[in-house]
């Protein structure tokens, strides 16, 4: 056993070492807390492209200013001749046209240069020939033309002014004569073969200038809810009632609803315009002529309103323009455009 001494000195040993232990874990734990933090990695964040803003799923039509996919104002215009005698009547597909020109062929019987882009029937008709003036009006929409024929005037201007030129006469396939009706207002399209028929001949769309459009608005009281044009004769005159539910015009003719030979729908103008320019007889003692060129007094009617302007139209390859009494612009409602042309201002009447 130990004595008394030697446990004194064990124990002051121990002790010491006790305390060095402890001063050692002091120092120990003095060093963890001591301890600089570890260097922050920097934190590396990938950089999100930003979203592209989404395409516009539709944008105004060139031809009608209608809301339309893009695609659409890369398609051709297509004119097609439509006949307007009582033979022809109820006509297919008219009422999907973008824009329509009506004017007198021959003998005061009218017929209808019809524009379509992104509007496709699959049955339009009857396709009859054409007239100089209509050519002119055409143009300026750099739109292909689909006509069975045409007077002899007319299909000079087709050929001197280079028209994309679809005559029935050496495209037969694009058109087919239907037995539900007797030549010659037999002869019906559709858009799809007539667009077919373009793009085999390079005719891939259509560069042009469209009418200026705006918001439509209708009027809170209507100043033109019905509207007569004595074009011609009365088999011929065309009469139109505002509806203010579609913000359009119904359109008759002949004394009755003008409507379309499959949906039995009335056509529905959004825009109605009367033209006034000098309308006389051919040399030939037969054919109308009217002047497409030049200025002259118009009738513009829209949103159950008139403005009393005028139009004008450069030559054969510049847009008609349509103006104020002041000769300011005149914006058009989106929608199928409708333009008559008369040989008198006296030939237009229109009441509240």
């Amino acid at each position: 056993g130990w004595n008394r001494k030697q446990r004194a000195i064990a124990l002051g040993v121990g002790g010491g070492l006790l305390l060095v232990l402890i001063g050692g874990g002091g120092f120990a734990v003095a060093h963890l807390l001591h301890k600089p933090a570890p260097k922050p990695q920097p934190v590396v964040q990938k950089v999100q492209p930003k979203p592209e803003p989404p395409k516009p799923t539709t944008v105004p039509s060139n031809l009608t200013g209608v809301q339309v996919p893009p695609e659409y104002n890369q398609l051709p215009v297509t004119g097609i001749m439509i006949e307007n005698s009582p033979d022809a009547r109820p006509q297919a597909g008219l009422k999907d046209a973008g824009v329509v020109f009506e004017a007198i062929a021959e003998g005061g019987i009218t017929r209808f240069l019809t524009l379509f882009q992104e509007a496709q029937p699959d049955y339009v008709g009857p396709v009859r020939s054409v007239r100089p003036y209509y050519v002119s009006w055409l143009e300026a929409f750099d739109a292909g033309l689909a006509h069975v024929g045409g007077s002899p005037d007319g299909l000079a201007k087709l050929k001197a002014d280079g028209v994309k030129d679809l005559d029935q006469f050496y495209n037969g396939g694009s058109y087919q004569r239907v037995n539900t009706r007797y030549a010659p207002h037999n002869v019906y399209t559709s858009l799809g073969s007539l667009i077919a028929l373009q793009k085999s001949k390079g005719y891939n769309n259509s560069t042009f200038t469209g009418f200026p459009r705006k918001t439509e608005k209708s009027l809170t009281t209507p100043t033109a809810k019905t509207i007569d044009f004595a074009i011609s004769s009365p088999l011929y005159f065309a009469h139109y009632d505002y509806d203010a539910a579609t913000n359009s015009y119904k359109r008759s003719e002949g004394g009755k609803p003008h409507t379309d030979d499959k949906s039995g729908q009335q056509i529905s103008p959004k825009v109605v315009i009367a033209i006034v320019t000098a309308q006389g007889i051919d040399s030939d003692g037969l054919h109308t002529t009217y002047e497409t060129s030049g200025n002259g007094k118009a009738y513009i009617f829209q949103d159950g309103g008139v403005t009393e302007g005028t139009w004008s139209k450069d030559n054969d390859k510049s847009q008609i323009r349509f103006g104020d009494a002041n000769s300011a612009p005149v914006a058009l409602d989106p929608g199928q455009t409708w333009i008559t042309v008369l040989g008198d201002a006296s030939f237009v009447k229109y009441a509240p």
